[in-house]
This record gives structure tokens, C-alpha cells and sequence, in this order.
């Protein structure tokens, strides 16, 4: 038997615990920051197994690694602990018994396909031509992330990667298919907060008061034209604000005006570029104007990269693994992975498993999400396989 056929015979042997183990995650999440149960489970779960793991990064992060029988490279691969803070609307057996949190992202599916995986791999360490890094990472939802955090701590510096692959369920692409998309995948992103600040007053005594409202209005039109211009040759960027709060009412102007937004792009040089543009619009509007202008930039997850090289290999060993027709390309995304961090250290893979069940998508970050869990099986035989042809590949 083939290692194709050993890795699919494997992932049909255990997908039923595998389901098991996702239901009983999805029944149970933990928002960023507190996947203590999660955590522990992770750890009883390594117990169980046999494998050797350190725990503590980034306070409930962990790190478990299995070392094949025969000398190579080490390849990383990750999933996600936390959840988000949506109130789950599934009527299912394992809808969330924690009110105002759900696994509306998938990270349950991540982390028991994880550890799906190293169940497979277990049964191959013989072959098996190097070391594989199994990390479990907290708050990916949440800057400044557990990736940057899980690094910062050490998690990857006495075993060192050479690559790291991670996968994320994509709900607009069926069940049984992977996507993947070489170079900058996903943007950037940054939050944008601005506070405008003069003398509130009655609405119908102008001479009294400033204008906050409008302008607040005036510096948002400002802050558009010069950094959502597109200009030839300028990557990819929005900036958008989703939220204005000025307290006042029909007849009172508020004295303070706050305001929230995203600056996402998918180059590094011009974002740093932005932020001083950025900076220096709200300090001109500040200086030139009689009301005052604050500008905070919390800055987030940067460009997600995939490796050229790494990502070929990984479609044609997909094709070879799923077939071609259930392979396909993925165009760029503005949305943001703190995966992203780790692409920026070591060559990296991120790609996407298709979750839809036929005619069905359930949209993530909704309260309404949920997968094919026939997925699980294409998720942890495709990663099995791509770990060790890849480890073979770097020998």
C-alpha cells in the first residue's frame, strides 16, 4: 500500500473521532485571551496520544512535536484555539452551551483536523523523513494575536521550523476541495481611531459652539481622497470607518466626536507610507483648524505571504492527493489572518478547505455558520499528506 492510500485509510479510520472531538470543541469555546478548558483538553488529548508537548506560551498556547524515525527538516502546522463573541443560531446537537460565544470561524474544525493529523502521522513516524511541530495557538481573533505572542515567547525557538502550513475552512468552495493562492494572499490590517474635540453647544447658536460634527465629516472626506485614491500602480487598500459616536442630539452639538475604522493594503512599504499620511492630514486638520484632531493607529496583523515555491509544491501534491478538479486558485483577500505573522519569519503555506455542503453557504463570523463535516476527512488526510511529501521534498 502506498502512502496515499495509507493516509486515506488513516483519515477513514479516525473521522469519527475527529467529528466528536469538533462538536465537543464547538460545544465549548472560549473566547481569545481564555481557552483555559480548550487548552487543557488539547493537553489531555497529547496524553492520550503519547506525544511530547510544552504548554504555557502565551499563556494557554501549546507546542507538541513528533519526530519520524528517519533524520530531516521540521515542518510546522497550526490551528486556532478561540472563538467569537456571536450567539450561535444552529439548531444542532452541539450548538455552543455558552451564550455570546461561538466557534464562528471554524477554529474548531482547525484544531481537531490537528490533531487528526497527528494521529496519521503517529501511525507513520516510521517513515517519516524529519520532525513535525504540532502548534496549537491562542487568539488568533484578536490583535496583537497569538501568533506574534506564541513567537515572542519562544514557542518556536527550540524546535525550529523550516516551513509552516496551516489550513482555514472557506465555506464559499464545497466540501472535498482545497484553494490556495501563491505570493500576498490577504492584507494587512490596521485599526484607525480618531477623536475630534472643540466646544459643544445649542445647535441654533453657532456663534457658541463648534462645528464637531462636521468636521468630522470634513476629515473623513480628506483622509479618502488621499489614502483610497487608486492610482496606477498602488496596491490594493481601503480605508474604512464603521463607526462615528458624536453624543449629541437634533438641537446639541457633542464636543467630542469619536471615530472607528480599517486601513488594509497588501503592501508593507505602502502601508508604512499611509500611516504617515495619515498621521500627518489629521496633524495639519489639527493645527490649521479651531477644533482639535487625535489620531491613533493600532496597528494590526501585517501582509499574509505564501511562499512561491512552497505553495507550487503543496497544488501539485494536492492534485496528486484530491485530483485536479478539486484543486483550484484563490484570488487576493482584504480580509486578515494573524497567520500572517508567522509569514514574515518562515516560509509558510496558508491555504483554504472547502467547507459547503452543495448549494449551502453559511457565511462566516455569522451566527448561522457551520461546515460540511465531511470536510474533516479532506482536511486531515490533505495535511497529513502534504507534511510528509513536503518534509520528503526538503531532504
Amino acid at each position: 500500500m502506498g502512502l496515499k492510500e495509507k493516509i486515506i485509510r488513516l483519515s477513514n479510520r479516525y473521522y469519527d473521532e475527529i467529528v466528536q472531538i469538533r462538536r465537543y470543541i464547538h460545544e465549548n469555546p472560549e473566547l481569545s485571551y481564555h481557552e483555559y478548558e480548550t487548552s487543557a483538553f488539547i493537553e489531555k488529548m497529547l496524553r492520550e496520544y503519547g506525544i511530547n508537548y510544552k504548554k504555557g506560551f502565551a499563556k494557554t498556547g501549546i507546542i507538541a512535536w513528533l519526530r519520524g524515525e528517519k533524520p530531516g527538516r521540521v515542518i510546522g502546522l497550526r490551528a486556532e484555539l478561540d472563538a467569537l463573541p456571536i450567539t450561535e443560531n444552529n439548531q444542532v446537537s452541539y450548538k455552543s452551551k455558552r451564550d455570546g460565544i461561538m466557534h464562528a470561524c471554524g477554529h474548531d474544525a482547525h484544531l481537531a483536523m490537528l490533531l487528526g493529523t497527528m494521529k496519521i502521522l503517529k501511525e507513520l513516524k516510521k517513515d517519516l523523513p524529519g520532525t513535525v511541530l504540532f502548534i496549537f495557538q491562542p487568539a488568533e481573533e484578536l490583535v496583537p494575536g497569538g501568533a506574534k505572542l506564541m513567537m515572542e515567547n519562544g514557542a518556536l525557538d527550540k524546535i525550529k521550523p523550516d516551513l509552516i502550513l496551516a489550513q482555514h475552512v472557506y465555506p464559499e468552495l464545497e466540501a472535498g476541495k482545497v484553494g490556495y493562492k501563491a505570493g500576498e494572499y490577504m492584507a494587512s490590517s490596521d485599526e484607525i481611531y480618531i477623536t475630534i474635540q472643540g466646544k459643544g453647544g445649542h445647535a441654533a447658536i453657532p456663534e457658541k459652539r463648534d462645528d464637531t460634527i462636521l468636521a468630522a465629516a470634513r476629515l473623513l472626506i480628506l483622509l479618502y481622497k488621499k489614502i483610497n485614491n487608486p492610482l496606477p500602480g498602488k496596491p490594493p487598500t481601503i480605508l474604512a470607518f464603521g463607526k462615528i459616536d458624536g453624543s449629541g442630539a437634533t438641537n446639541v452639538v457633542p464636543s467630542e466626536v469619536k471615530i472607528a475604522g480599517t486601513f488594509r493594503t497588501f503592501n508593507e512599504n505602502w502601508r508604512k507610507t499611509a500611516h504617515r499620511e495619515m498621521k500627518k492630514i489629521v496633524a495639519e486638520f489639527d493645527k490649521e483648524e479651531s477644533i482639535g484632531a487625535k489620531l491613533n493607529i493600532k496597528k494590526g496583523y501585517p501582509v499574509l505571504r505564501n511562499d512561491v515555491k512552497i505553495t507550487k509544491s503543496a497544488i501539485r501534491l494536492s492534485r496528486a492527493f484530491l485530483g485536479d478538479k478539486n484543486v483550484v486558485s484563490l484570488e487576493q483577500r482584504m480580509t486578515s489572518e494573524d497567520f500572517a505573522n508567522y509569514s514574515h519569519s518562515y516560509p509558510v503555506c496558508f491555504y483554504r478547505l472547502g467547507t459547503a455542503t452543495k448549494g449551502k453557504v453559511s457565511s462566516l463570523h455569522t451566527s448561522d455558520f457551520d461546515i460540511d463535516e465531511n470536510a474533516l476527512a479532506t482536511g486531515m488526510g490533505n495535511l497529513s499528506w502534504l507534511a510528509f511529501s513536503l518534509l520528503e521534498v526538503m531532504r
